[in-house]
């Protein structure tokens, strides 16, 4: 399977006007992920509250993509979310991921968005799987 980045994906790509274009740093040597996300007038569920939907796309983000960041390639299998608090339009939420197992082909992942404060809004939790990247990178 080859898989391309071609800068459209709907979490990251900055090529994408209509994604949410969060922002990402990886930190290699520790195999952590952490960035920022503020959702817009456009995110929202109920009034106010972001869609509980675009939290396990961040959520799914944060796990595979630092993966791929690490020379991993990967995607997921499964996921598993809880939302734990109304994640307000307008704040900065803090999003986080990191690697918890890894066993062959299969790599168990974690993550959370969490507020500037440090308040728990979502939590997620991964199985990935690695997948041959022939022919190309992403």
């Amino acid at each position: 399977m080859q898989l391309i980045d071609i800068g459209m994906c709907f979490v990251c790509g900055k090529k994408n006007p209509g994604g949410l274009q969060a922002d990402f740093e990886i930190d290699i040597e520790a195999r952590r992920l952490k960035g920022g996300f503020v959702p817009g007038e456009i995110h929202q569920g109920y009034g106010g509250i972001m869609h509980g939907g675009l939290a396990a796309c961040l959520l799914d983000e944060a796990m595979v993509k630092l993966l791929w960041e690490i020379g991993i390639p990967a995607v997921s299998a499964s996921l598993e979310i809880k939302l734990r608090k109304p994640i307000k339009i307008g704040e900065k939420v803090i999003i986080s991921g990191w690697i918890e197992t890894e066993r062959g082909r299969v790599i168990n992942t974690a993550a959370r968005l969490e507020t500037d404060e440090g308040d728990v809004l979502a939590e997620g939790r991964g199985v990935c799987v690695r997948i041959s990247q022939k022919g190309g990178s992403m």
